[in-house]
């Protein structure tokens, strides 16, 4: 693990774009992703250096984890906002909710494009009080924790054969993937898979100790942070909840399941897993849809935010991982999703995520669609070989896609890319960041 290693975030050139017109920029994610970091690397290079940054770069910095800053704010927000200085960074928004309808009178006096820059733990569109106070007057950009692509970039190894714009997702949505050979990946997949994408969590030395950090994080989120949202009696549930969580990755949601364990009505856990998705600790992946089909499952897939987080949650190193056949293959799923959404937060194109499963047990594991045109099909499989029958699901949804369909690929630990018929393809793992660089060539923010 490389502590000083400069990792790119490839998201500064949308926030420098979403600060050249909208009055007020918010940068959600989850707390240690590197929201801070990345939002000073832009705006406010008295913190960082060497970085992609805002042409008006004197912006102030403000915590609300001070508890002196946060008092002020919440005793008196008009007065608080009244008295900042033309351009400011708000980190951690969330602590102080009574900030929003102040920001939204102060924007309305004055438009001032990239006047507020906001950081916040909390999923603030599942709060729609506070969405709406701010509707028309800011723009989000969500942080994901580091992607293989940013990783693989900051330690300065990108592959030279790589053009431009020709990343995973450009290759999945365009003419499809050529034949050629890589090294198979074996442990390394698991040990990547282990590791995560959190930048404190990856300067640690080694797997145990990476999985210490993990899970004094989630004691740290569910002191502060989730106390914040509700003021919940049994603060002892909510890391057992995400445990029980984790070992339900890639699965289909199932509230009665992950109830089971605990002496807590259903309605209450629900409440429970409402509080860890806004604090963008998992999330549901929801069912791709069609009208013309009646026979769809409609039920969300269950996805953790990082798989660093879900493998110390269930105690399980990469050997053991690696060992563990039917789990690699979860969690592995969990792990290119991921990646697949981290890279599409950076791409010129929204990308629309859901899963495929018909009640004939026919599924894809990941539909991404770009606009109402197209559409395309992952399926993740974790051994070494891929046969025929690994398409099933893939050649189902092309069918009904119909012209919309792009290309299909079944994701596995192997070394060959090959065709599999029209439009479908086996793609070793690798190729979800060695097929990656963001169009024409932009430079990255880099961020510690």
């Amino acid at each position: 693990m490389q502590g000083t290693a400069l990792y790119p975030r490839y998201l500064g050139r949308h926030l420098l774009e979403a600060l050249e017109d909208s009055p007020v920029v918010l940068v959600h994610g989850p707390r240690q992703c590197g929201k801070t970091t990345f939002a000073q690397s832009v705006c406010a290079p008295d913190h960082t250096t060497d970085a992609l940054r805002h042409p008006e770069t004197s912006y102030w910095y403000i915590s609300f984890d001070d508890d002196v800053v946060r008092a002020g704010a919440q005793s008196d927000p008009m007065g608080f906002v009244a008295d900042l200085p033309e351009r400011v960074i708000l980190d951690e928004v969330q602590r102080v909710p009574e900030i929003f309808s102040a920001l939204k009178l102060a924007v309305d006096r004055r438009r001032t494009p990239g006047r507020f820059l906001l950081t916040g733990s909390t999923n603030v569109l599942l709060v729609p009080t506070l969405a709406e106070s701010l509707a028309g007057r800011m723009q989000i950009v969500q942080l994901h924790p580091l992607s293989q692509v940013e990783l693989t970039a900051g330690l300065g190894t990108w592959p030279a054969n790589i053009e431009p714009g020709q990343g995973f997702l450009d290759v999945l949505f365009g003419d499809g993937f050529k034949m050629g050979r890589n090294d198979r990946m074996g442990v390394e997949l698991a040990e990547r898979i282990v590791a995560g994408g959190y930048p404190a969590a990856l300067t640690r030395p080694t797997e145990r100790r990476i999985a210490a950090w993990y899970r004094d994080y989630v004691e740290a989120l569910v002191q502060r942070d989730v106390q914040d949202l509700a003021r919940i009696r049994e603060l002892d549930v909510m890391p057992r909840l995400l445990a029980a969580a984790a070992s339900q990755t890639a699965r289909l949601f199932n509230l009665a399941d992950l109830a089971a364990p605990f002496q807590l009505t259903r309605p209450t856990i629900q409440d429970y897993v409402a509080l860890l998705e806004r604090v963008f600790l998992l999330g549901r992946l929801p069912a791709w849809s069609n009208n013309r089909l009646s026979r769809l499952v409609h039920a969300p897939k269950l996805h953790l935010c990082d798989t660093g987080l879900i493998c110390a949650l269930l105690g399980v190193d990469s050997k053991a991982l690696y060992t563990d056949r039917t789990l690699m293959g979860q969690v592995m799923e969990t792990f290119v999703f991921q990646e697949l959404q981290r890279q599409s937060g950076w791409s010129e194109t929204p990308t629309k995520f859901s899963h495929y499963r018909d009640r004939d047990q026919v599924e894809v594991d990941i539909v991404l669609e770009r606009g109402v045109s197209a559409v395309a099909g992952v399926e993740v499989k974790a051994g070494a070989t891929v046969k025929p029958g690994d398409f099933r699901g893939l050649r189902k949804l092309r069918k009904i896609a119909g012209d919309r369909f792009t290309n299909g690929v079944v994701i596995y630990d192997g070394e060959m890319t090959v065709s599999f018929g029209d439009r479908l393809y086996a793609v070793p793992a690798r190729h979800l960041w060695e097929h990656s660089r963001l169009p024409g060539g932009t430079a990255p923010t880099a961020v510690r």
